[in-house]
């Protein structure tokens, strides 16, 4: 087995051992033989100290030039680069999913870090012309003090680096609450701040259940923002904490996410889409996706051929570099696929054409695996085609008229993202403009949002932040609005002089 990594919380740029002196073990869903990490279990004396940390660093860290911390942001980059194999190694043991996507997860905080740096000198105001002769009006920019972030477990370090990067570099200071099933990947992340020379108290990292940790974060008066990307159910929860003392929270909740494939479509192209949109991360995306909704012209064709597709994927270990789908992320998340399995043949009567089983026998009875699943015969209000499974599970629907594939795709609560495979140009704009979601792809799966454009969704989906690219920067920094008069007068504004 490799080298178990023993975790402490980082505090005020020290690794210590937590308040209650408990620790917890985090296992590889692919063998829980192997025991990745351990970590401190820790409470609201540990955020207390976390915060205040926080708080007395964003004295000084405000006040360095934001050039200049875009410059310190790109040592953390370097330090990832140099590390990225490690990380990503230890992400796959961790989180489960196959070591070509945690590569990818690790470059995207990467990607997310050179941009964020980027932004040092740009954090862009405005001048605007005002009513007056000899005055001067302009906004800027200010930071917000401590913020929170609460990240889950299915991208441990692409997600805080989305939270984390933008925060730093609009001058604020951090305290980070991993998921509980995947915190080594986040100790690896402030590891890479320590070595890059993060100012003590810029960072801080508490581990913990959200019962304790994250609920003794969003309690704080010190935090001046939560930002959260979790469960609907927790997503809401965590709202109504916030809403009730005032302080702003950004909510990246969950999705039912589908794609559309039309006649003129390029079926090969679709058919890859569809695959690694269903069952890439194992499902477990909240951009995955989950309906695929096909014409009837093309409908029985397009499910042969994705069936046949599906069955050569290669289920196991996330380290064999040949395996393509790795297990679910723990055995609960196992019990839910198995569950929505369970409703989508009993209750909602649907055709299962492919899967649903857990995998047993040899190395897979030391882990949570589970069959790339695939239903047809769905229709828009079962529960399949509602509730988020977040797992390989992929409901096939069928459509007659494009106006009624908008229809369906729109007929959930949720609103990330969405694609649509057509070579019909004025189609494809007529669903950019129809289509109700955060994300839309024309030609592409429902996967693989980049760092340098907003991502978030509507509806139930979120509250409406938006995280990644410029856009996350007006939640990390309050807009300050300056005149200066230089006409040495009183010049009375909003007085009518006419």
């Amino acid at each position: 087995m490799p080298e178990t990594k023993h975790f402490k919380n980082y505090i005020g740029g020290k690794w210590v051992e937590s308040a209650t002196g408990e620790r917890y073990e985090n296992r590889n869903p692919a063998d829980t033989d192997d025991v990745v990490a351990t970590h401190c279990k820790s409470d609201g004396r540990d955020v207390e100290a976390a915060v205040a940390a926080a708080k007395e660093a964003f004295k000084s860290w405000r006040l360095v030039p934001a050039p200049e911390r875009g410059l310190m942001i790109h040592k953390v980059v370097e330090v990832l680069k140099r590390r990225k194999e490690d990380v990503s190694q230890m992400m796959t043991r961790e989180m489960g999913k196959v070591i070509a996507e945690t590569r990818g997860d690790t470059q995207e905080a990467i990607d997310c870090g050179m941009y964020a740096a980027g932004e040092g000198r740009r954090l862009f105001g405005r001048h605007t012309p005002v009513e007056m002769p000899d005055k001067f009006g302009m906004a800027i920019r200010r930071p917000v003090g401590v913020c929170g972030m609460i990240t889950p477990w299915n991208f441990p370090i692409a997600i805080p680096s989305w939270k984390m990067f933008p925060a730093l570099i609009c001058g604020n200071t951090c305290v980070i609450k991993p998921a509980t099933l995947t915190p080594a990947s986040v100790g690896n992340f402030i590891e890479a701040f320590e070595e890059a020379g993060f100012p003590p108290g810029v960072v801080n990292m508490v581990t913990g259940g959200g019962s304790t940790v994250g609920k003794a974060m969003v309690e704080h008066p010190d935090i001046n923002r939560i930002s959260f990307t979790g469960s609907v159910e927790i997503g809401n929860l965590l709202a109504g904490q916030c809403g009730a003392v005032g302080k702003p929270f950004s909510a990246e909740l969950g999705g039912k996410n589908a794609q559309i494939v039309m006649p003129d479509a390029d079926m090969d192209l679709a058919i890859d889409g569809a695959l690694w949109g269903a069952f890439g991360t194992t499902g477990q995306r909240c951009t995955a996706t989950s309906r695929l909704i096909l014409h009837e012209g093309i409908h029985d064709e397009f499910v042969e051929k994705l069936i046949a597709r599906a069955k050569r994927l290669k289920v196991g270990n996330g380290l064999d570099e040949s395996v393509d789908m790795g297990p679910a992320v723990s055995e609960d998340q196992l019990k839910t696929d198995l569950h929505y399995i369970d409703v989508a043949a009993n209750e909602d009567k649907a055709e299962l054409v492919l899967g649903g089983k857990r995998l047993t026998g040899g190395a897979y009875d030391k882990g949570y695996f589970i069959e790339p699943t695939i239903f047809t015969g769905v229709t828009p209000k079962m529960r399949l085609a509602q509730e988020e499974v977040f797992g390989p599970v992929l409901a096939v629907l069928k459509f007659s008229e494009f106006e009624e594939a908008v229809e369906i795709l729109n007929d959930t609560e949720f609103g990330l993202s969405s694609s649509l495979y057509t070579r019909d140009v004025n189609r494809a704009f007529r669903a950019i403009r129809d289509i109700e979601a955060g994300i839309t792809y024309i030609n592409g799966p429902t996967i693989g949002a980049e760092v340098h454009l907003p991502f978030g969704g509507v509806k139930g989906t979120g509250n409406g932040h938006r995280e990644a690219a410029w856009t996350v920067l007006d939640f990390y920094s309050e807009w300050k609005t300056v005149y200066v008069d230089y006409s040495g007068k009183l010049q009375r504004a909003q007085i009518d002089n006419k």
